[in-house]
């Protein structure tokens, strides 16, 4: 499963990882900013609460995103796999200019969606220019590589992650969400050992990771990003541990980035950027 070619010509959408939490009123910074770059008034947003079994969930983010100024907000929910090849569901995304996907359970979404018209819909959506944001489950999905759950804790240990396919807008990072909350750096950095070449994301709630279409990581929102760099990984221990126990990793590099840092995914080189004073 690989992101969908833009045209020749086009630019990617940017991919919106997002914590969890985020604030929905009161100077709700991402949500603001994601419908900016959707087109502002111009806006239209297709939102995917699949992850939610909360019926409220749709309706919600549809209230949301009107007051925020965006033309349209229209919700559309995925049951069951045959309804990812219904004509009626794939006909709300003709014209959008963003999409986004809610919190609940990330298995969910690739149990539903994965391998599904629906999905890649999405990634040539994306790939024509097409913004994309997921908050918590929904942003654990959006990348090829996803956390499917895993044990909490600061130290990995291993089996205490599981992995699964996700959508597959980009293979570079994996993430992970409400991660200083629930103490998940122990489970990103398990992931990591199994796959070294993707950059791990730990997106604190509140907070976002606004990836531009030349692979560029922008932080925003009022918590912090913990990008966790395995590309000059010596030595892992994983493959010679038994099932619970920990696991030395030795050559990590951790960047802790707040609003206005950025990391760049190719050069993987992190900067302070313009920092930003967020008021919750």
């Amino acid at each position: 499963m690989c992101p969908s070619r833009p045209p020749k010509g086009k630019s990617r959408g940017w991919i919106i990882p997002v914590g969890g939490a985020e604030v929905k009123e009161n100077n709700p910074q991402i949500l603001s900013r994601f419908v900016e770059l959707c087109g502002g008034k111009k806006a239209r947003i297709a939102i995917i609460p699949t992850a939610s079994r909360l019926l409220e969930t749709g309706p919600k983010y549809e209230r949301i995103f009107s007051a925020l100024g965006a033309k349209s907000a229209v919700s559309v929910d995925f049951e069951q796999r045959s309804d990812a090849s219904d004509p009626a569901r794939l006909a709300v995304f003709d014209g959008v200019t963003g999409v986004f996907l809610t919190g609940g359970s990330q298995l969910r979404l690739a149990t539903l969606l994965g391998g599904t018209p629906v999905a890649k819909r999405l990634r040539e959506l994306n790939a024509r220019g097409v913004h994309i944001c997921g908050t918590s489950a929904g942003a654990s999905f959006l990348s090829e590589h996803m956390i499917a759950f895993g044990e909490e804790g600061s130290t990995p240990v291993a089996g205490n992650v599981r992995l699964a396919p996700g959508l597959g807008l980009t293979n570079r990072f994996v993430i992970d969400q409400h991660f200083r909350q629930r103490d998940r750096l122990g489970r990103l950095t398990a992931a990591l050992a199994y796959n070294p070449f993707a950059i791990g994301i730990g997106l604190d709630e509140d907070s976002a990771a606004f990836i531009s279409p030349e692979n560029v990581l922008e932080v925003g929102g009022s918590g912090g990003v913990t990008v966790v760099d395995a590309s000059e990984l010596s030595f892992s221990s994983m493959d010679q541990v038994d099932e619970g126990q920990p696991v030395c990793m030795l050559g990590l590099r951790i960047h802790i980035l707040v609003a206005g840092s950025t990391f760049n995914l190719h050069t993987r080189v992190a900067s302070p950027g313009t920092l930003v004073t967020v008021k919750k």
